[in-house]
């Protein structure tokens, strides 16, 4: 059953990236990666920029999105701010002393329908020399406080914990139980010199073992002589590195901003990479999945996923392609658009909303909607430019139909982005930010 488009206000928002399984079906759920996230004192609020509001910082997804629905403000890389509490609290005083234009890339959506339906957002990003400074100063501060604490924790003589895996007690300094379970269980944090917070991460690992989660693959066992056994046998003896949870113990994490250890040690390891002999001859790549447009199905190839999509839905993307004379940021902006209706269970060719996935599939083939198009104008707006899914795949297999086409009149003005701006002013007037959204009630 179609449902009003007025219902519900706001859920057709997508307030962060989407993106598809790597794997469907296979290990647990874990935060992505990069989501070292700032831990904030529990007791500090987050204010509103604009309004009286306040929220907990566990509310802090809740903040955001009344930013974008209510003030039509934006932050950027919200997970890279050290102290979000401190950032907002700072930015609230300026934009009360100057006008928030000052400060932000204005963002007009629906550019090219009328007026009426235009509306202003406003983009607040570290390309603002004043926003960079302060989540430099926060992650300044941050580190000096994560390494003072640690400190703390190296010099502190009155440590007192009974080891997970057996009855041994140890009292005096952190290191006598660390290096214990290392040595006598096999089992290792790390060096005690690299962790911080270190009476939080053994609560946590504690509070696993306590509930028969095995710390490594973190499945659940019956009782603890099969968990034990379970990680003896599979040598699971090591805290699993892909739940980013435990980021925060670790000091290297905290060094650089929006860093984590991975990438730091990369770079550490560059000049040694350098200098070796480029051989490739073990290389082995992974092969890729392309996700349909309409269900889960994935294939490894472009050939695979366009059959499957004309065979099992009845949809031709090389036809479409050939009908319309799609250039390649056409059918890029296309795939999008209909990624984005499917989504948000709307029909892509009359926009009828449904409450399930499933409904809105079965009416676009009852009704013959699987090949028909809105008009161009609709799908073909710079918002589409970028993924609904982040790592679409489909979108690489796109076929560049005007890639021997030199001429510069004939190609797209595609938004580049550049990495250093030193004219906030100039960007503001010509950045491609001005047209990039397109109204939320246009489509209604």
């Amino acid at each position: 059953m179609a449902t009003s488009d007025n219902e519900e206000d706001g859920l057709d928002h997508i307030l962060e990236p989407l993106s598809f399984p790597e794997q469907p079906g296979t290990g647990p759920d874990v935060p992505s990666p990069h989501c070292l996230g700032p831990q904030w004192p529990s007791g500090e609020t987050l204010v509103c920029l604009f309004c009286s509001k306040l929220l907990p910082v566990t509310k802090k997804d809740a903040l955001l999105k009344h930013l974008l629905l209510e003030h039509k403000l934006v932050i950027a890389d919200v997970k890279l701010i050290a102290d979000l509490p401190k950032y907002l609290a700072h930015w609230k005083g300026r934009f009360l002393e100057q006008p928030i234009t000052d400060f932000c890339s204005v963002i007009k959506t629906n550019s090219t329908g009328p007026v009426e339906q235009q509306e202003h957002y406003f983009l607040l990003c570290d390309v603002l020399p004043e926003d960079r400074t302060l989540r430099e100063k926060l992650q300044q501060k941050r580190l000096e406080e994560v390494l003072e604490q640690q400190q703390k924790e190296r010099e502190d003589c009155s440590f007192h914990r009974i080891c997970m895996f057996c009855n041994d007690e140890f009292t005096g300094n952190r290191s006598s139980l660390l290096n214990h379970m290392a040595r006598e269980h096999s089992f290792s944090i790390g060096l005690p010199d690299n962790i911080v917070y270190c009476e939080e991460l053994l609560d946590m690992l504690q509070s696993k073992v306590d509930n028969l989660q095995c710390l490594y693959c973190e499945k659940t066992f019956r009782d603890k002589t099969t968990l034990r056994d379970h990680m003896r046998k599979k040598a699971h003896r090591r805290i699993n590195a892909n739940n980013h949870q435990y980021d925060r113990f670790y000091v290297i994490n905290y060094l650089e901003l929006g860093k984590t250890w991975e990438e730091v040690q990369s770079e550490d390891d560059r000049e040694l990479v350098d200098d070796e002999d480029d051989d490739w001859s073990d290389w082995r790549s992974h092969p890729v999945s392309v996700v349909c447009l309409f269900c889960d199905h994935q294939s490894e190839t472009m050939e695979q996923i366009y059959t499957h999509m004309k065979e099992i839905h009845g949809f031709d993307l090389h036809q479409l392609r050939a009908q319309l004379n799609l250039r390649f940021y056409q059918q890029v902006k296309l795939v999008n658009f209909i990624r984005r209706q499917i989504h948000q269970n709307r029909c892509y060719a009359c926009h009828d909303k449904f409450r399930s996935r499933g409904d809105v599939l079965r009416h676009i083939v009852d009704n013959g909607h699987v090949m028909k198009l809105p008009p161009v104008s609709t799908w073909n707006q710079p918002q589409y430019y970028f993924p609904t899914y982040e790592n679409d795949a489909l979108l690489c297999t796109l076929s560049d139909s005007d890639g021997d086409q030199s001429d510069e009149t004939n190609q797209e003005d595609v938004p580049i982005i550049a990495e250093d701006i030193m004219d906030l002013r100039l960007v503001k007037q010509k950045s491609i930010l001005n047209q990039l959204l397109k109204n939320p009630t246009a489509s209604h």
